[in-house]
């Protein structure tokens, strides 16, 4: 055995080892350098933008901007004898306008069609999740300072504030993704923002059969149970895609009923003309004019809905909505933090406690049990992709225990190679008793999408 040429192998892979950490650390420091570059051409910018008070909105002046900063670029490098290729300039000139016109080191996140998350964990820690995986990105604010900048410009147009008294704040940018936003003295290590973006074009029934989500059966029977007017929860973690598949639950509604949606921050995007959306307020400075989720819900049964879809229950709303359903509101849909149908149950019931109206568990259980028809419970599984897990009918009350019996079921199959999840929709063979209710409106469900058997799926489909 040639004992040399391990030891070369060994040198030539410390050398390749180091050679990427110096070239790492020079880009670091390029990047850091062209940062500082585009907060120096700020500086001046901003001071001559004020001074002339155009308007930002318009398409002219902002060109006019862009071409100043060019100008500001070129005797800045010419001052400090510095060499700028053409690629560096857009770069800083970007920044620049990012940092004017659009939300800073964040802005070219926002507009990547591929990123569903954006994590600002502090100033020099930005994650995203990129086909349910989070990354750590190369993008940095300054200072904490510039951090709130930035919040402050999400949060200003909306009417909304953020400062020590009042440190968080759920807002919705103007195209429509979720911001959360959380500061000192509540978020330790600097500002907090979290951004869930929406895709500009909603998805469809086709996509979600495409990434393996559904199979085409349990579309079709979620289909049927939407225009039968069944009320649906949807049941899922938090990232595993329960406000997604409630707005393809909602695109099945007929575009005759009236619909009105209540949430915190609306995200449900309905495609029907005759709808009202309905979002909460947070109190005032003074700590007036708090309108929740529970005032909603009730103000809506005045409103003469055909259908109320509720974003998500997280307290005692959930007694409300349960009423609703069982006075005339059939077809409402809702969704619920839960890992599991069952869990999901509990987690209602407890809600409905925090009503602050004393009801027996039993009563409790009841109405649930008369109220829900179906829940469907939604995963984020290990590669990263969202499945449909189970499709679950509330049969009944039995004795003190509310009564479930599964309809659908993914089956998993092992993880392949890539890490990616195997494994396909299969229905139980069991038929759920409220096939009359969705017949009485119309619909004909055949007794075919419950053979025993399954949709395989494919492994190297991508997760939405």
């Amino acid at each position: 055995m040639n004992l040399g040429s391990y030891g070369n192998f060994g040198l030539t892979e410390s050398a390749s080892r180091e050679e990427k950490e110096e070239t790492q650390n020079g880009l670091v420091k390029r990047r850091r350098d062209l940062d500082e570059l585009a907060y120096e051409v700020l500086q001046i910018v901003i001071d001559q933008i004020s001074a002339t008070k155009e308007d930002s909105n318009d398409v002219s002046v902002q060109k006019k901007n862009q071409e100043k900063i060019n100008e500001i670029i070129g005797s800045i490098i010419f001052e400090q004898k510095r060499h700028l290729s053409f690629a560096d300039k857009q770069k800083v000139n970007q920044s620049v306008m990012n940092e004017i016109y659009q939300f800073g080191p964040i802005s070219d996140l926002l507009s990547d069609d591929s990123i569903t998350e954006i994590m600002v964990n502090g100033p020099k820690k930005i994650f995203i999740e990129r086909k349910g995986k989070i990354i750590q990105t190369d993008n940095e604010f300054r200072d904490d300072k510039h951090v709130m900048h930035i919040i402050d410009k999400i949060i200003s147009p909306l009417g909304r504030r953020v400062d020590e008294s009042s440190p968080l704040v759920d807002a919705r940018l103007p195209d429509g993704s979720r911001v959360n936003i959380i500061i000192p003295p509540l978020a330790v290590k600097g500002p907090s923002i979290t951004i869930r973006k929406f895709s500009k074009d909603p998805l469809t029934t086709d996509d979600l059969i495409s990434f393996g989500t559904l199979s085409g059966d349990i579309a079709e029977f979620l289909r049927l149970c939407v225009k039968g007017r069944t009320n649906i929860l949807v049941s899922g973690g938090t990232g595993s895609g329960k406000t997604t598949l409630l707005n393809v639950l909602s695109s099945y509604i007929p575009e005759s009923e009236r619909i009105v949606t209540i949430e915190d921050a609306a995200e449900v995007q309905l495609q029907q003309s005759h709808v009202v959306t309905l979002e909460s307020r947070p109190a005032n400075i003074e700590g007036k004019g708090n309108i929740t989720i529970r005032d909603l819900v009730v103000n809506s049964l005045r409103m003469r809905p055909d259908r109320i879809i509720v974003g998500e229950v997280r307290g005692g709303e959930a007694l409300d909505m349960l009423q609703a359903m069982n006075t005339g509101h059939d077809g409402s849909l809702t969704t619920i933090h839960a890992n599991t149908p069952r869990d999901s149950l509990s987690r209602l019931e407890t809600m409905v406690m925090m009503s602050g109206i004393e009801l027996p568990s039993r009563a409790i259980r009841e109405q649930v049990a008369a109220a829900i028809d179906l829940i469907v419970q939604v995963e984020r599984m290990i590669d990263g992709s969202r499945k449909v897990t189970k499709i679950s009918e509330l049969v009944g009350l039995e004795g003190e225990m509310v009564t479930l019996q599964d309809i659908f079921t993914f089956r998993q199959n092992g993880i392949d190679e890539k890490g990616v999840v195997k494994g396909k929709h299969q229905a139980t063979g069991i038929m759920p008793n409220f096939l009359d209710k969705i017949q009485a409106h119309g619909e004909t469900v055949p007794p075919s999408l419950f053979k025993t058997g399954g949709t395989n799926i494919d492994p190297f489909r991508k997760g939405f």
